[in-house]
């Protein structure tokens, strides 16, 4: 018996793919494309930034007042402007005065003290038309009191006229007495003004703080002092009178320090110590041993000595007497 052969549509088949068959063209997304070439580098490298990084303006400091800076140390900045550092401390009611941040803004100028402005008296004047000034006194009211006192002001008294005076006698001229020889009177000399007075005060007297000789002089960039040198051990003096507002290891650099402060203007430090005699707050006078000298911080045994005004270092050669 003959097999018969099943034919089936091509047709039918065809049609049913071809839906597939774009759905799939459809899905496919086209492949993102790069510019490699030099043109495009150069373009996409030419680009500048429509907003640049703003750089932050660097903060001042208001008159009178410090930015801490890394580094710094309460004891630093009161030696910097010529302050105790408890004075500052207290100006800018901190507690711990090691606890200081960078960017801290601090009052190094005391702070200051205005009186109360007095309330400006001032007088009400009733406007009643009733006259109160000048008073007279008070007198209990009366009809006599009151008419009294709607008569008008009494006209001004006439002058009297002078009586003539009679013209004394003229008195016989004496001979003038010859004049008294005066002393020319020189004028005084001008008295010495401050900066002439060798750069410093002419009512603090310095002396030598050691008796060694001066190994470092004074420099504005690399030494805010002059530096003595001596043995261990060897005495360091108050080279003037005032109280001691620091005496410690707390600034590094200066190894045992001592700092007087003398006046409003003028502190002075020694630094290097090996022992410390004298203890914050307490009153020295000049000449007065307040250290030995030492080398802590230091390469060798010497003294570094500061004069500092209003903060300032200045060449402490020029404060001290010759010798």
């Amino acid at each position: 018996m003959p097999q018969k052969t099943m034919q089936f549509p091509v047709r039918s088949c065809t049609l049913a793919l071809l839906p597939l068959l774009l759905a799939a063209c459809v899905g496919n997304a086209p492949a993102p494309v790069s510019d490699r070439s030099p043109s495009g580098a150069a373009a996409t490298a030419g680009k500048v930034d429509a907003n640049p990084p703003v750089t932050p303006a660097p903060v001042v400091a208001r008159p009178g007042y410090y930015i801490v800076k890394p580094g710094d140390t309460l004891i630093r900045i009161g030696l910097e402007h010529g302050q105790n550092y408890r004075d500052i401390a207290a100006w800018n009611n901190l507690e711990n005065p090691n606890l200081i941040e960078v960017g801290q803004e601090l009052r190094v100028r005391p702070p200051e003290t205005v009186a109360p402005a007095r309330p400006a008296s001032t007088t009400v004047v009733p406007n009643d038309g009733v006259k109160r000034e000048p008073k007279g006194g008070k007198q209990p009211y009366s009809e006599a009191a009151w008419a009294q006192a709607q008569k008008p002001e009494a006209a001004p008294a006439k002058p009297v006229p002078a009586v003539p005076v009679p013209d004394p006698k003229p008195e016989v001229a004496k001979p003038d007495p010859k004049p008294e020889a005066k002393s020319e009177v020189k004028p005084p000399k001008p008295e010495p003004r401050p900066e002439d007075n060798k750069g410093g005060d002419e009512n603090l007297e310095w002396a030598w703080p050691a008796q060694g000789k001066i190994i470092a002089s004074f420099s504005d960039t690399s030494s805010k002092g002059i530096d003595l040198g001596g043995k261990l051990g060897d005495p360091v003096f108050a080279a003037a009178g005032g109280k001691v507002v620091y005496a410690g290891t707390g600034l590094r650099g200066y190894g045992k320090l001592v700092i007087v402060k003398h006046d409003s203007n003028y502190l002075s430090a020694y630094a290097h110590n090996q022992n410390l005699l004298v203890k914050e707050g307490q009153a020295v006078s000049k000449g007065q041993r307040i250290a030995e000298l030492g080398d802590t911080d230091s390469d060798k045994p010497k003294l570094h000595f500061e004069i500092r005004r209003q903060g300032k270092p200045v060449d402490p050669s020029k404060y001290l007497p010759s010798r």
